[in-house]
Parts: C-alpha cells; sequence; structure tokens
C-alpha cells in the first residue's frame, strides 16, 4: 500500500517504550504480521444512530453491507423515514442503495430526496410501521423504549 510507511512512523511514534528484552525492530516484525492492510482499523466503532446515513465517507466495496445493517437497524429502532445520501456523480452508488432497497422487505417505498434535501444525490427511504404497541413510545436519543 502506499502508505505503509506512514503506518510504521506512526507506529513506531506510539510505540517509543519498548519493553526490557525486545528490540524495536521485532516489535515493528511482530506488529507487520498482525496489520491486515485490507482492514487497518479491526476494531468495531459504534456510530450513533441518525435518521440520515451519508455514505461519502464509506468505501465502495462496503456500501452493501453498511446500507443493509443501517436499514434493518432503522426498522428494528421503529423508524418510518429515513434518508441515504449516495451523492449525484454517475449514479453508481445510487443505484447500488436502491437494488438492496428494492429487495428489502421492511422498506415501503422510496424516493429521490426534494432538493432541499440533496435531490437526486440522496434517497428518501420509507420502512414499514414496527410491530410496536401504540403506546410504547420511542426515545430516539437512548434507543430505548418509554413506557
Amino acid at each position: 500500500m502506499t502508505f505503509d510507511f506512514l503506518l510504521r512512523a506512526v507506529r513506531r511514534l506510539v510505540h517509543t517504550e519498548q519493553p526490557s528484552g525486545g528490540s524495536a525492530r521485532d516489535d515493528e516484525v511482530e506488529a507487520d504480521e498482525t496489520w491486515d492492510p485490507e482492514n487497518p482499523f479491526p476494531e468495531v466503532v459504534a456510530i450513533e444512530f441518525n435518521d440520515v446515513l451519508d455514505l461519502h465517507s464509506i468505501p465502495p466495496r462496503q456500501v452493501r453491507a453498511v446500507v443493509e445493517d443501517y436499514i434493518a437497524e432503522a426498522n428494528q429502532r421503529g423508524v418510518r423515514w429515513v434518508r441515504i445520501i449516495h451523492g449525484k456523480g454517475v449514479g453508481v452508488q445510487r443505484e447500488i442503495v436502491r437494488s438492496i432497497l428494492s429487495r428489502t422487505a421492511c422498506v415501503v417505498e422510496y424516493n429521490d430526496a426534494p432538493a432541499e434535501a440533496g435531490g437526486w444525490g440522496a434517497t428518501l427511504v420509507t420502512l414499514v410501521n414496527s410491530e410496536r404497541p401504540p403506546e410504547q413510545a420511542f426515545d430516539t436519543e437512548s434507543g430505548q423504549s418509554r413506557t
């Protein structure tokens, strides 16, 4: 990868304290063996749920998984509408998103967002009503049911 040298330099700076008995070179080799160039950030990152998903920061090969997980999470939380921002571009991500939406059972409909919400660079999605009883409200900030 192009930035391997930067990652190694950062690791050397972060790991300036070396344990006794081991050399810096041994630690660098060990770090390189555990590092996966396809997944430089192996830890799971929890992102606060929001009714808008912006795909600009998502690598193209992960868009399908992210959108599928996002729609499933929105449905589980009882969210009725979401907006997925895929960008205008040439329409590749838009078609990927819409192909996922067309085969997802909990999606009622999807359309271009209004101009003030992204136009054809975003898709508004309507999800089925959740099976929650009407008297049970849902707190979107905490992700917990309110009774």
